[in-house]
């Protein structure tokens, strides 16, 4: 994905602008701190290391497996205090007084005393632990979706920074059927739908879902370790991994590009972190690749070779095999690593109105390298997520998306 920015009108900027520019230039009425953005972007494939140097094994709090917790809440899950909710409400109500813009929301200006160590150490979990974390009891049922929204950012803000999740520059993301259709992959958003959802990551270091509104059936979420799958393919089928190694894999942008852009990146699956630290890390989505028969129809790109299509059927197998399984209940909050835990969800059944369907508020946070977060090895990747942006189109003013 190339995200734009939240401007009114923009039509003579360039599909490219530096950070320093592109945050000199930002309306402050918008983003007083500037704009922040993710995306698909390709590879340095300079940088990328082939199977033969990747770890047999790999050792560490990032490999876990479901049985350590599924009886073990409390090694994975927060219950929100009477006393962190007091301080969340004040932190969020000081915070809409002062008019500043819901993209302004940032550490300095959404002080909490109690809950932010707290959320500091979450952080360190999510980055470099085991990948995950629950947080229960949100007010989101006592409290309104704009407000609700307001405290989520805010908690989110001692993650990381928030980026845009699509061509609009939506720094909010609203998961709910909006009635699109399943079936048309190569340009639908699976999460405006009810169907499943494979397990993959989003594009960026973190992601959180804050549940507003329950299904009536269905929507429960899987969750596994990159590198418990990864070591227990090296074992099962290393085959299996060298495949995923290789940048033989085309995911789709699904129409969200910059002029002059391919409408796919050529990537791979498994990467190698391109620091002294060398951490193994996935990007995956199964409907980003299923997706590109319109180009590989017709000659533009190689299609799924014998190979590949056995690799995806069995990491998704793995997957599915190694995983963590929650629901996720009115006001619970899922922070997950989009580095080393790869997630699901079951398909679902909403509600006959007037009861709400299904809600979900998701946030994708980045968190650089000099912060504890993964590099990539793509151009600029931190400079891109602390700055740099793509200007795809005029997008809406207003950071939310999906009503």
């Amino acid at each position: 994905m190339a995200p734009g920015v939240l401007l009114d009108d923009a039509p003579e900027l360039p599909h490219y602008i530096s950070s320093k520019r592109l945050n000199n230039d930002a309306p402050k009425d918008i983003f007083p701190d500037g704009i922040r953005t993710s995306g698909q972007h390709p590879p340095i494939y300079s940088k990328l290391k082939k199977y033969n140097d990747y770890p047999k094994e790999i050792s560490g709090p990032t490999v876990w497996k479901a049985e350590d917790y599924q009886n073990s809440p409390e090694k994975w899950v927060h219950w929100f205090t009477e006393a962190e909710k007091a301080e969340l409400g004040k932190a969020t109500d000081d915070f809409l007084a002062t008019g500043t813009p819901l993209t302004g929301i940032t550490k300095d200006n959404f002080p909490l005393p109690t809950l932010g160590p707290l959320m500091e150490s979450f952080r360190e979990d999510v980055l470099n632990g085991k990948g995950f974390i629950l947080m229960k009891g949100f007010p989101a049922q006592e409290w309104s979706v704009d407000k609700s929204a307001t405290a989520y950012i805010g908690l989110g803000t001692y993650f990381g920074y928030f980026v845009s999740q699509n061509g609009k520059g939506h720094i909010l993301g609203h998961v709910k059927d909006l009635g699109d259709d399943p079936t048309q992959i190569h340009r639908v958003r699976i999460y405006r739908t009810n169907a499943r959802q494979f397990f993959h990551c989003d594009t960026s270091d973190i992601v959180g879902l804050l549940c507003i509104h329950r299904a009536k059936e269905g929507g429960e979420s899987d969750i596994a370790s990159v590198h418990h799958v990864y070591n227990t393919l090296q074992k099962e089928r290393p085959d299996v991994v060298e495949t995923l190694t290789k940048p033989i894999w085309y995911f789709d942008r699904k129409g969200e590009v910059s002029e002059g852009q391919d409408p796919y990146i050529r990537t791979q699956v498994l990467y190698i972190e391109p620091t002294e630290q060398g951490r193994v890390y996935c990007k995956w989505d199964p409907y980003f690749v299923r997706s590109l028969t319109r180009f590989s129809e017709t000659g533009e790109i190689t299609p799924l070779s014998p190979e590949q299509l056995e690799a995806l059927k069995v990491l998704e197998e793995t997957c599915m095999r190694l995983s963590l399984h929650m629901v996720l209940d009115v006001g619970d909050i899922q922070w997950l690593s989009n580095e080393h835990v790869l997630h699901s969800r079951t398909s679902y059944v909403d509600h006959d109105p007037p009861t709400p369907r299904r809600h979900l508020l998701r946030l994708w946070l980045s968190t650089p390298e000099s912060e504890g977060g993964w590099k990539l090895p793509f151009h600029d990747s931190d400079e891109r997520k602390r700055g740099g942006i793509q200007v795809d189109n005029v997008p809406p003013k207003y950071p939310l998306d999906g009503e």
